[in-house]
């Protein structure tokens, strides 16, 4: 088993460094080697990639001890930290939910705001704040640095939903930070005006989601690192690329 006490402080000590942290998200024990032989220093297990890899569904439709199950194949094939998307918690109190991810040798985890197992509800500002907050006593109390992305799907649920969406991501991460989260995460932000704002109002790292290989619609990796962004993972897109690229190498070989 993963030494947790050690890979949360790796973790958490680079996420307070000031330097951009890409963390590559990976949903099994191959595509984890693949990231770390590359040379990162940490990893993220993403459950939309982890529900496509074993015949699920994103959306907290996986059975909860499976994803634990493949979380602990990955922590235990690597040396270096891993954090976990675990959706909005999958109806799980937050200090169970912490529990649970330091078991399996996850030092890091994204809690999203929308809760899907509920009709895809989206938790009041303060509501998810105190599941934050409660995640990082969970954390404290068990004497581990854990590092918890705290997520906003704001920006994409768009103004359906939102007057001002970006404003309402903005208020949502400052009120993670305050509650505890090492980093946060506004999912669907698409411009640099909109990770300029959004960065200047926390002080811990912001994380943006881009494609391993057309980088973000704010920039590559150089422009990112200038618009201060501190944290990239790449969702599903990793795995998505691999399978276009895979079907339109493998198209050559049909008979």
């Amino acid at each position: 088993m993963p030494n947790v006490h050690e890979l949360a402080s790796t973790l958490s000590t680079a996420h307070s460094s000031g330097r951009l942290l890409v963390l590559p998200t990976v949903w099994d024990t191959f595509s984890a080697a693949v990231a770390v032989d590359a040379g990162f220093e940490g990893l993220t297990v993403g459950s939309h990639p982890v529900a496509d890899a074993i015949g699920s569904a994103d959306g907290e439709k996986m059975d909860f001890t499976q994803y634990l199950a493949v979380l602990q194949r990955i922590t235990s094939s690597v040396e270096v930290p891993v954090s976990a998307d675990v959706e909005s918690g999958y109806g799980l109190a937050p200090e169970e939910l912490i529990n649970r991810l330091l078991e399996v040798g996850a030092v890091g985890a994204n809690i999203e705001d929308v809760v899907h197992r509920e009709g895809d509800r989206v938790r009041d500002r303060n509501e998810h704040a105190d599941y934050i907050a409660a995640a990082r006593q969970a954390a404290d109390n068990a004497g581990v640095d854990f590092v918890i992305n705290g997520r906003t799907d704001a920006v994409k649920l768009g103004t359906d939903v939102f007057t001002d969406p970006l404003a309402e991501a903005e208020a949502r991460i400052q009120l993670m930070e305050q509650a505890g989260a090492r980093a946060v995460y506004p999912v669907g932000l698409s411009t640099a005006e909109q990770v300029t704002k959004l960065v200047a109002s926390v002080n811990v790292p912001l994380n943006v989601t881009a494609h391993p290989v057309k980088g973000h619609g704010a920039g590559d990796l150089s422009a990112l690192t200038a618009l201060g962004v501190r944290r990239v993972s790449f969702g599903p897109l990793w795995q998505m690329w691999l399978a276009e690229t895979s079907k339109e190498q493998l198209a050559a070989w049909r008979s």
